[in-house]
């Protein structure tokens, strides 16, 4: 079965599972948006453990609208007042054009892909900026929470802000 990998280690993991009645408020009051990159491990990077942090993951590590929606929860009723965006080199999403990811999915998939959107960008430390910004002027967010926008090295694991 292609799961039966992932339930055993899932059993294993209920052996010892810690977060029995916790109430899912972050206990360090910390929000991470960052890349579904399998490189990132946005608990380890910062120190943090299971319970510390509200994760938020898509492809580039950016501040969409859903972010934007988590964030503000995160904020208000989540223990969040520190809001940290976090993309990282090497990224996929900042080293290929719309058109370059369209011409690698179109060729594994046979269809046309140009219908979704892949949001590339092409200036990581301008995009990461404008994200900080975003978060930074919510008016659901504002001074309700301090935020920084660093760049994830993959080869060193060091943390650059922008």
């Amino acid at each position: 079965m292609p799961f039966d990998d992932l339930l055993e280690e899932n059993r294993k993991f209920a052996d010892s599972f810690s977060l029995k009645g916790f109430d899912g408020i972050a206990k360090a009051g910390v929000a991470v948006v960052t890349c579904m990159d399998s490189r990132i491990d946005p608990l380890g990077m910062l120190g943090l453990k299971p319970g510390d942090a509200k994760i938020f993951r898509n492809p580039g590590g950016r501040v969409t609208e859903a972010a934007l929606e988590a964030l503000v929860l995160a904020v208000h009723l989540l223990n969040v007042d520190r809001v940290v965006v976090i993309p990282h080199t090497k990224c996929a999403m900042a080293s290929s054009t719309e058109d370059e990811l369209h011409e690698k999915i179109n060729e594994i998939t046979g269809s046309d892909s140009t219908w979704q959107r892949f949001h590339v960008v092409d200036d990581q430390r301008k995009a990461l900026r404008n994200d900080v910004m975003k978060v930074r002027s919510h008016p659901l967010i504002g001074d309700k929470a301090e935020v920084g926008g660093f760049i994830y090295d993959v080869e060193t694991g060091l943390l650059a802000p922008v």
